[in-house]
């Protein structure tokens, strides 16, 4: 398994003005049926770009999943100060997460996949602890010049990770481009 960290150092990054324009956590957590007692798990969750918007969409939890302990504690403090109830911090690996099988409802796992090679390993994991109706949402780039993200190398397009959702058992219900260089696929299990 070949796996790349992003340093914590760069968090403010992950709520950069720059990347609010690219993709605000509202227009993606819009695209997916989120119910009032749904279990939602945010892989790679940082500083809770997606985790706060999403638990003030539902009354279950959202499980912050991230690797790294300083985001954690970082997402930690702003749970404490806005007061928010729902939110779970886990510390794990997407490749080894501690969550029961069929236990989750929404998986969100934006500019993640890309950190584990093989894919299939994550999308693996992904799958077992998702609900027969779960939805996932995948957000990744596109292995394209632009203004931020990871290392062309490691980078997935779409068209390779259209084939990795499909050979994982996945069927994809949507697929959209928000720009050149980043996309989106709502998946669930076939």
């Amino acid at each position: 398994m070949q796996q790349h960290r992003f340093d914590p150092k760069n968090k403010e990054v992950l709520e950069s003005p720059e990347r609010k324009k690219l993709l605000s956590p509202e227009q993606l957590l819009e695209m997916l049926p989120i119910q009032k007692g749904d279990r939602i798990l945010d892989i790679g969750a940082g500083t809770g770009y997606f985790s706060i918007p999403a638990a003030q969409m539902t009354e279950g939890t959202v499980y912050a999943l991230d690797l790294e302990p300083e985001m954690l504690a970082a997402l930690k403090s702003k749970i404490e100060e806005q007061s928010i109830p729902n939110i779970e911090l886990v510390e794990a690996s997407m490749t080894d997460m501690p969550f029961k099988d069929h236990s989750i409802d929404i998986v969100i796992a934006s500019l993640v996949l890309h950190a584990v090679k093989p894919i299939s390993m994550s999308l693996n994991e992904i799958k077992r602890v998702m609900k027969p109706n779960a939805h996932l949402v995948i957000c990744e780039w596109e292995p394209k010049e632009s203004p931020m993200g990871p290392p062309m190398k490691i980078r997935i397009s779409s068209k390779d990770m259209e084939q990795a959702l499909h050979e994982s058992g996945f069927s994809i219900k949507k697929h959209v481009s928000p720009t050149d260089f980043l996309y989106i696929f709502i998946a669930s299990i076939k």
